[in-house]
């Protein structure tokens, strides 16, 4: 059993790097700034970094998501449970992966939590810690994330028009071969090629834009590249701080090796989940939330790293999917480029999140101690 508790929550980590690790990196994707390979490897180190600092400060996530004060201590102990709490979450996670749905595998773990509790202990849980500890957090970082977002970008765009730095955008221009047909005698046609000037023009978004000159003596475009780029990272190493104890925090039972190895065993399997299996998401969070431009991806990016990083040092469960889609979605209305479509669709998956982990963790509960 705890071997396949290992599994189990190395599978969990694993779905948590396919459908998260994007997410830190997405508007460097989006805002064209760099390639998928080079975005994803990025968000990879860095993320594997925060959870390795994990180890030190996120001791109080570790405990909240042992199921303490939830339900009964002596269900917290229990493989069983545990285990059907990390198949639910996992099975949940990744299946939203594989539909290109950015879902919360906080959200997937508090579910599966509950729908495990409820089929060992039924009216034992304790829902009032629930709403308090859990659904508050979870509710508000993405309004909280809309506003910072937005407010971040406005307060950025009147400083650069302050100082006077200003965009300016460019169309290819070159030459392109043409087949010119000659008629011949005898119905016979020839053909001539011939070079001839062409202009590429395409949709507002795919026009490259930049920030035209430099601001004492350093190039603006070249200084926000390195933002974003920083930016990127910080989000990255927050996410990997505040979800590696969320689900290391289940092999608190395995008295077999320090907890420490169980949060290098998540780092592991996250930083992996991120490189073979991270597209899908990709191309949801930096496509088809909001078209972006290079400050407006820095100034969601910079949003998201704050909520997280505050979030994580005093304890509080939120979810790094709902911050970083809330400041993408913030940026996206003050631009009037939000894709609302879209961003009903990935509302919708939140709220079947909790209602499928905890359907699969209390059936998988049912089934590990019925067999």
């Amino acid at each position: 059993m705890t071997i396949l508790l290992l599994f189990a929550v190395a599978f969990l980590a694993y779905s948590n790097g396919a459908n998260d690790n994007f997410k830190g990196v997405a508007s460097l994707f989006g805002s064209r700034t760099t390639t998928y390979r080079t975005a994803i490897t990025w968000a990879t180190i860095a993320t594997f970094a925060g959870s390795v600092c994990s180890i030190f400060l996120a001791q109080s996530l570790l405990k909240k998501f042992s199921g303490k004060g939830l339900v009964p201590d002596a269900l917290v102990c229990s493989e069983h449970f545990l285990l059907a709490v990390a198949l639910g979450a996992g099975i949940t996670v990744i299946l939203a992966t594989r539909l290109g749905f950015p879902i919360s595998t906080t959200h997937g773990l508090t579910g599966a939590i509950v729908g495990s509790g409820l089929a060992a202990v039924g009216g034992q849980v304790t829902f009032g810690v629930l709403g308090k500890q859990f659904f508050l957090p979870l509710m508000l970082s993405p309004v909280v994330a809309v506003l910072l977002g937005s407010l971040l970008y406005l307060t950025f765009r009147f400083m650069r028009l302050r100082l006077g730095i200003t965009k300016e955008s460019c169309v290819c221009i070159g030459s392109e071969q043409r087949v010119a047909p000659i008629p011949q005698p005898a119905s016979v046609l020839a053909v001539q090629h011939a070079d001839s000037l062409a202009v590429a023009l395409d949709s507002e978004e795919q026009c490259s834009e930049r920030y035209a000159g430099a601001y004492l003596g350093v190039n603006c475009q070249q200084t926000m590249d390195a933002a974003h780029f920083l930016s990127s990272g910080v989000v990255s190493f927050a996410r990997g701080l505040n979800d590696t104890p969320k689900m290391a925090a289940l092999l608190f039972v395995v008295q077999a090796f320090d907890i420490r190895w169980g949060l290098v065993l998540v780092a592991v399997a996250i930083a992996l989940g991120g490189v073979l299996n991270a597209r899908r998401v990709a191309e949801t969070m930096s496509h088809k939330i909001a078209a972006m431009n290079h400050g407006q991806g820095f100034s969601a990016n910079l949003a998201t790293g704050i909520l997280v990083i505050l979030a994580s040092t005093f304890g509080l469960p939120v979810s790094t999917t709902h911050v970083s889609v809330g400041a993408l979605f913030g940026i996206g209305v003050t631009t009037r480029r939000a894709d609302y479509r879209v961003v009903s669709g990935i509302l919708l998956s939140w709220l079947l999140t909790l209602p499928c982990a905890a359907v699969i963790s209390g059936a998988a509960y049912w089934l590990l101690t019925h067999k």
